[in-house]
């Protein structure tokens, strides 16, 4: 099995590789799950942009899915390791801010919004540039980090700080730069996306979380053993507690 690159944690800029392969592996199936009901609804579905892409993990997943996807992601470092993973599945990836996309207004169906809304410090921008890229009907898919004592704990304490879990480069998350659900839905109204649904997600318990990221950062665990070790559930009644999915519509 080849070991993934190593972890940069106090690597700053946009070619920084860091954790957040962890959360698109733990993510992924969570992801996955929620977007179905959407694509089934979303006629037709065959083009799809994910911002803050990664390494590609969801967008090959969505290609798989039968949609023609682009990756967009702000660091050229994920954008080459995506682009070697492709596996000949034809995706178009590009390194691009997600505040000023060089893509042609109306030419999606779908786009997703991944590891972005917690990150940026213009989150409107970003919003606004999503819904110029999408056609009228189609779907603005987004996860993110709730601002509660909870997250804050886990994104900036654990993540960042503290020494057997920090997966990030301190300073990645910023307590203003996470949102609150009905912020973040009168910032979707303010883009012209019009809010449909917001459902909870969490690891299977809080022991697991730990577990796997001590073990990820020791490297006695590999990233093909995360998912299934921290086991995220979808919570569509639930309170999001720290992290969320929802959707929109232009």
């Amino acid at each position: 099995m080849t070991a993934a690159p190593r972890i940069a944690l106090d690597t700053a800029g946009p070619a920084a590789v860091d954790g957040r392969q962890i959360r698109a592996l733990t993510f992924q199936s969570v992801r996955l799950e929620y977007l179905r009901p959407v694509l089934q609804d979303l006629k037709p579905a065959g083009r799809a942009l994910v911002l803050g892409s990664g390494r590609g993990l969801l967008a090959r997943a969505l290609t798989r899915l039968g949609l023609a996807v682009v990756a967009a992601d702000p660091s050229p470092a994920a954008t080459a390791l995506a682009r070697d993973a492709d596996d000949g599945l034809g995706i178009t990836y590009l390194t691009t801010p997600p505040e000023q996309l060089a893509l042609p207004d109306a030419s999606f169906d779908l786009v997703y919004c991944a590891d972005t809304l917690e990150i940026t410090g213009r989150p409107d921008a970003v919003l606004s540039e999503a819904a110029r890229v999408l056609r009228p009907g189609g779907a603005f898919v987004y996860d993110t980090v709730n601002r509660t004592p909870v997250s804050r704990l886990i994104y900036l304490g654990a993540f960042q700080v503290f020494p057997g879990t920090r997966i990030m480069p301190r300073g990645r998350y910023a307590a203003p730069r996470l949102r609150r659900p009905a912020d973040l839905a009168r910032a979707l109204d303010r883009a012209g996306l019009s809010p449909q649904d917001v459902s909870s997600f969490k690891p299977r318990s809080v022991r697991s979380l730990v577990s796997a990221t001590r073990g990820r950062r020791r490297g006695t665990l590999t990233d093909e053993q995360l998912p299934e070790l921290v086991g995220m559930v979808l919570e569509p009644e639930g309170s999001p507690v720290v992290t969320y999915l929802g959707y929109a519509v232009r």
